[in-house]
């Protein structure tokens, strides 16, 4: 109710879906009883509705969920974002590409002993750092590695994402982790103080001896304003460990054949 009543305020009616502007008209800038008769009147607040409206589903059927509030706010938000403010944003956004271009060259000119920063912006992003803890907040240590274990301690069937299967957790309780354990732990991921942005997830992490050791895909939680400001204290990139791959792949998957096919250095 609240964005609602922002976005009215804010946005120019052009610009504002038509069912958004008859419920401010009718309810008088107050969307508390616009919102009680939304959710009264669609299907998607009702996860049982949907499943049984899916389940029953037939192309006679389809014209009935057009009607639907939620579905009807989502088309006409749709519409006006694809034939109003797209073809804008994409002049501006390929305007901006080409200004861009004469400002790096500009800076270069200006500077040109300086060594400028890769931005990541369609180019190649190399950055560098080491494997190392950090401390989130007082007497408090966060190693530079996670196990196995930690997924297990998590394990949580009714939850999606965190219902561990059954192999994984008897790997982990016969410690059944072949050549790609250590120390009888099965290494899973690993912070480093690399910086990286966002579209660096999925970049191969290489050790300095060119050896691929991991897979970036994530910061930790206290570094992730490190585009607006690093600090080298806390900032980290976090990587898939490559031997908890190589382990899923071997030990989990049962596809140790495609092992065959990559040279591993130990």
């Amino acid at each position: 109710m609240a964005l609602l009543a922002l976005f009215c305020e804010n946005v120019t009616p052009e610009y504002q879906p038509e069912s958004v502007k008859q419920a401010n008209q009718e309810y008088s800038g107050d969307f508390n009883g616009y919102a009680d008769w939304f959710y009264k009147k669609t299907i998607f607040a009702d996860q049982q509705l949907v499943l049984d409206f899916l389940a029953a589903f037939t192309a006679k059927k389809a014209k009935t969920i057009l009607k639907d509030p939620a579905c009807q706010l989502f088309m006409e938000t749709s519409r006006i974002h694809v034939l109003q403010i797209l073809p804008e944003y994409n002049k501006l956004n390929e305007d901006l590409r080409k200004l861009d271009r004469i400002y790096v060259k500009a800076q270069m000119e200006f500077q040109p002993d300086k060594v400028f920063y890769p931005d990541a912006n369609s180019t190649l992003r190399v950055t560098y750092g080491k494997v190392k803890g950090y401390y989130p907040r007082d007497a408090a240590y966060f190693l530079p590695y996670s196990t196995l274990e930690g997924i297990i301690e998590k394990d949580n069937p009714e939850i999606y994402d965190y219902d561990v299967p059954e192999k994984l957790k008897e790997l982990y309780r016969t410690r059944d982790y072949g050549r790609y354990g250590e120390d009888g732990k099965m290494h899973v991921c690993f912070i480093a103080t690399n910086h990286t942005t966002g579209g660096n997830s999925g970049s191969p992490v290489i050790n300095a001896e060119g050896h691929l050791i991991g897979v970036n895909f994530d910061r930790a939680w206290e570094g992730v304003m490190s585009d607006l400001m690093y600090n080298p204290e806390k900032c980290r990139n976090i990587s898939l460990d490559i031997r908890f791959a190589l382990f899923i792949i071997d030990k989990f998957a049962g596809a140790g054949h495609l092992l065959e096919e990559m040279k591993l250095v130990e």
